[in-house]
């Protein structure tokens, strides 16, 4: 991996985490959702409408990550609405590098050096620390099922996703009608659990959703982008550094409580960050 792909998906981390935090900040967290699926539609359409359609091969892997992504969606979506956003966050994505991982390396043609592994495993080891103030700090459990759910859907569509960029031969193209697809998954989803209540919601709500949807299909159209460029697992695991971001945003904008074990888990993070930079 390149110091400029490196960069680039530690970029897509960072606005990762901070539409994550946009969507916790809105009263119904699954309003928040849908006005997210809206805007990724949107920007999905304005990116087609300027690249085009893509390739054929790239049809069955868009098709099976809009319906992975409105898992994903589902999931986190209910999971906010149980957990703060420093434990949600790092439980729905510390789980998916493992997985991904281990699929990659078994089923994709993708080699990771020793030192990459380490690294990876090292990231692994950091998230699980960070979340286990969930069993040892009284704090809500029923976000659990949610969290894991989510981490699941990560893991498939970081595979799916990377392998569909490069079926696609243009990553920006990709991501532009994953977009579309997956709201043509969700929205639907959504309000049948829900009801078109979802769509009733105050213009702060709407414009946070609407930002944060931008700033999603943005960051992920740089981290499939760095997918077809190296290893999917690398790329996976070095978008878990949004984890870090996110309990700073939890911590400086939210005043969740900063406790040693929370330090200690990103030190460890940051360490593995640095394991697969050598």
């Amino acid at each position: 991996m390149t110091a400029g792909v490196f960069l680039a998906v530690l970029a897509a981390a960072f606005i990762h985490a901070l539409w994550n935090a946009l969507i916790k900040t809105g009263a119904s967290k699954q309003s928040a959702m849908l006005i997210l699926g809206v805007s990724q539609a949107l920007s999905g359409a304005c990116i087609a409408f300027w690249k085009g359609v893509p390739a054929d091969a790239a049809w069955p892997w868009l098709v099976a990550s809009g319906v992975i992504h409105m898992c994903y969606q589902l999931n986190l979506g209910y999971a906010y609405e149980h957990g703060d956003l420093s434990r949600v966050y790092p439980i729905s994505r510390g789980t998916a590098p493992m997985i991904v991982l281990i699929v990659s390396s078994i089923f994709l043609a993708d080699v990771l050096t020793d030192m990459e592994v380490a690294g990876v495993v090292v990231l692994g080891f950091g998230i699980l620390m960070m979340v286990r103030g969930v069993f040892t700090g009284g704090e809500s459990r029923k976000m659990l099922p949610f969290a894991l759910g989510a981490a699941a859907a990560t893991a498939g569509y970081s595979i799916t996703d990377g392998m569909g960029a490069r079926a696609a031969g243009d990553a920006v193209l990709y991501v532009g009608w994953l977009m579309m697809i997956a709201a043509v998954f969700y929205i639907p989803a959504a309000v049948a659990q829900k009801g078109t209540v979802l769509f009733r919601a105050p213009p702060k709500a709407w414009a946070m959703g609407t930002l944060a949807g931008a700033l999603s299909c943005a960051g992920y159209a740089i981290a499939v982008w760095a997918m077809t460029v190296a290893p999917i697992a690398l790329v996976a695991a070095l978008r878990e550094t949004s984890i870090l971001f996110a309990v700073l945003i939890g911590w400086l904008v939210f005043g969740e409580k900063m406790t040693p074990g929370k330090a200690l888990a990103a030190t460890v993070i940051v360490a593995g960050v640095m394991l697969t930079r050598l």
